[in-house]
């Protein structure tokens, strides 16, 4: 994945992230590159069923996901970066119990991520 080495991260309140810790770094899709394991994933989907909730069948670890925020891009759980890719981490607090509210467009904007200097971050194998 591209991202910068200082990056920031959102921490949603909604009942699956705020149970699970997740913090989102969310990327353009074409930032993104599975380089294994799609055959063990596994799709979970509620409510609208725009997000598209990605998990490891083997060990239940969500690395990254469709977010119905930003349903072009994809977010990464920044606990699942590899040690040493990440210089700074900045938490952004998203009130995801009340989504409307949060996203009145309908959808979140990607930060810039795509026009800062990038580093390659891996995602740890669980």
């Amino acid at each position: 994945m591209e991202a910068p080495a200082d990056i920031t991260v959102d921490e949603c309140n909604c009942s699956i992230c705020g149970k699970s810790g997740y913090l989102h770094l969310i990327v353009r899709a074409s930032q993104f590159t599975l380089s294994s394991g799609e055959d063990v994933l596994t799709t979970y989907a509620f409510n609208t069923g725009a997000a598209k909730h990605r998990f490891c069948s083997i060990c239940g670890v969500k690395s990254f996901y469709v977010p119905r925020s930003h349903p072009d891009g994809i977010s990464v759980n920044a606990r699942c970066l590899d040690p040493g890719t990440v210089a700074s981490m900045r938490i952004r607090q998203v009130d995801g119990r009340n989504w409307e509210k949060q996203y009145a467009k309908g959808r979140g904007e990607f930060d810039g991520v795509a026009n800062h200097g990038v580093a390659n971050h891996g995602v740890a194998d669980r």
